[in-house]
Order: C-alpha cells, then structure tokens, then sequence
C-alpha cells in the first residue's frame, strides 16, 4: 500500500476514533439514575462576564447515590451557579444553604427511563452517521488516487480495509449502546 493511500486510512481511523470518543461523552451526560458529577459537565457559569465550566468555579462531587454536592469556591457565586444548573434544562432543581448547593437526582419513572433509551439510541445513531460520512469521503478519495495512477487492487484492498474499521467502529457502537441501555434500564 502507498504512503498515501496509509495516510488516508490513518486518517479515517483518527476521525472514527473522535466519533467514538464523542459518543463517550455525550452518553456520560445521559443519567441512569445515579448521581454523577459529569451530569453537570455541559453547564457554562457567568464568572464575572466570562461563560466558565461549572467544574472551574467549584467543587462538584457525589456525596451519596442521589446527590451531587456544588461548593462554589467563591461564596457570591452561588446565585450564579444555581441560576446555571436551572438554565441548562437538565431538569434538576438545586437547593442551597448558603454555603454548598445540593441537587437531589430524582429516581427515574418508567417512561422517562424510555426517553433516556432513545436519546442514548439517538447519540449512537449520530456516531455511526459520522463513521459512514467518514468512509464515504475516504473512499471518494481513494477513486480521485486512481484517476492520479493508484491501482485499483490498491483502491479495492484500501477501500476493504475501511470497510473492516467501519464495521469494527460500529460494533463498539453497538456495545456501547448495549450498555448503556442496561444501565439505565437497571432500577
């Protein structure tokens, strides 16, 4: 195989990897019923005019099972960061002492755990969109190198060894979803 034909495949696999680790990510944000401090990753605070991640303005942690615990660092941030987390439609809703901001993780009712399985479907579903884009536009490029005098058993052993990181790449998907399905499914 040419140079590069290796760096477009080197390529593909790079960009399939992002996807899955995008997909990480946004199930992480996905909660099962646990409290988990990654709950409150996407929520952007005003810091003194400055949008800035909750986890920069205080301390996010998990004192039990149903409750993720913020200590701002600051005690005039708490307005803010209440006001934040209420925004940020993740559907909590924070109580303060004045000191530290508690937020009770509500146990999940049968059908939100079914709106929870479809939006984990949805993101998997993203994944692999992303995945099949990838290997589309890898092929594409791998026909415009015959054009420039690539082989087109080259082409063909390139274009199955896409095949073959597209098919691994959507099995991890698979998994992942599986996974994540029993988790939230798990009462």
């Amino acid at each position: 195989m040419t140079e590069e034909v290796q760096l477009y495949l080197d390529d593909a696999n790079e960009k399939m990897a992002a996807a899955i680790t995008h997909l990480e990510k946004e199930l992480l944000k996905i909660r099962a019923g646990k409290a988990n401090p990654s709950m409150l990753n996407g929520v952007l605070v005003d810091y003194y005019g400055t949008m800035t991640a909750l986890n920069q303005v205080a301390n996010v942690s998990v004192p039990d099972p149903r409750t993720i615990a913020v200590q701002p660092w600051e005690k005039t941030m708490i307005g803010p960061i209440e006001r934040a987390i209420m925004s940020a439609n993740l559907g909590f809703n924070p109580d303060n002492n004045g000191e530290i901001i508690r937020i009770n993780i509500p146990a999940l009712t049968e059908e939100r755990r079914k709106d929870l399985v479809k939006q984990s479907k949805s993101e998997c579903e993203n994944a692999k969109i992303s995945i099949r884009n990838t290997r589309r536009d890898t092929i594409v490029e791998l026909k415009k190198l015959i054009k420039e005098g690539l082989s087109e058993d080259m082409e063909k052993d390139a274009e199955n060894e896409i095949q073959n990181m597209t098919n691994k790449f959507g099995k991890d998907i698979e998994e992942m979803l599986a996974s994540k399905e029993k988790d939230i499914m798990t009462i």
